[in-house]
């Protein structure tokens, strides 16, 4: 049974990428996010500048006329550089806010959707109290309680993303444990650790993936805005949200200064969503024909 049920997963999988490739806003995502990935990794080798050293004589250098390919801020600083270190923040911000928000979404969905009752309950309005709020307000409230720094910001971007990975599991659960999979394997036995785990949690990934890969990109929305507003990264670090905050005013005298790292969320956000959509046509199986 176990080798039966592999070759069916395999089969499914290999399936789903099929389909997959076949999604070209999808691969134009993964394009996209890849192509950040290898800047992030590779940021050293490519670029002979280093992020935060200034050079007063050349602030504010246009584009495309020197070996300064993106221009200078209005510190000297190569911008492209900038960029290029600035990739490693903002997938990093994505990954670990994502990594908290899901944890602890899925723990409390989980629980919550599989016991129900006074249970669910309790916890769901919980989660309405954390949803009544703005998301962005929410996530300024508690960087604003914790402190502005890189960290805080993604403690508070993970925090305030919780609620929405709660419901998505809750729901998944919901529909699940009422499976004749999971009343035969309770009849056998089964503990609620095993079932929640081993038996529900496996057939519920499909919706939580998806959700993950939007969060990502949302993450790196919300870390960009923290930063513009102070609250995120500070000084001198080459993050895109506090290059776009600290180079606003020179919009009209310097603009390729606000524009690159506006282009480079705008991409990195784009990737994300494309992405997450291609996966949700794949993995859900109401929007199959």
């Amino acid at each position: 049974m176990d080798t039966k049920n592999k070759l069916e997963k395999n089969s499914l999988m290999k399936e789903a990428l099929f389909q997959l490739k076949g999604n070209k806003p999808a691969i134009v995502g993964f394009v996209i996010i890849v192509s950040f990935i290898i800047m992030a990794f590779f940021s050293p080798f490519l670029t002979p500048f280093e992020p935060e050293t200034q050079d007063i004589s050349i602030r504010k250098m246009a584009p495309f006329i020197s070996s300064h390919i993106l221009g200078t801020d209005d510190l000297g600083r190569d911008l492209l550089t900038r960029i290029i270190y600035g990739s490693r923040i903002s997938l990093t911000i994505g990954t670990i806010s994502v990594g908290i928000s899901l944890t602890f979404g899925l723990l409390i969905g989980l629980i919550s959707g599989y016991f129900g009752g006074w249970v669910d309950r309790i916890i769901m309005r919980f989660i309405d109290i954390m949803l009544a709020f703005p998301y962005i307000l929410l996530t300024i409230v508690i960087v604003a309680l914790l402190g502005p720094s890189l960290i805080n910001a993604m403690i508070a971007i993970g925090i305030s993303q919780i609620p929405s990975y709660a419901r998505v599991v809750r729901a998944s659960v919901l529909a699940e444990k009422e499976n004749d999979y999971v009343m035969a394997e309770r009849s056998l036995g089964a503990s609620d650790k095993e079932l929640m785990f081993k038996s529900i949690l496996p057939n519920c990934i499909a919706p939580i993936f998806v959700q993950a890969t939007l969060g990502v990109g949302n993450a790196i929305l919300s870390s960009a805005a923290l930063s513009f507003l102070g609250l995120g990264a500070q000084p001198p670090t080459p993050e895109w949200g506090l290059m776009i905050a600290s180079s606003r005013e020179f919009v009209t005298s310097a603009w390729w200064i606000v524009t690159f790292p506006g282009i480079a969320v705008l991409l990195t956000v784009l990737g994300f969503n494309l992405l997450a959509d291609g996966l949700r046509d794949v993995l859900d199986p109401r929007m199959k024909s």
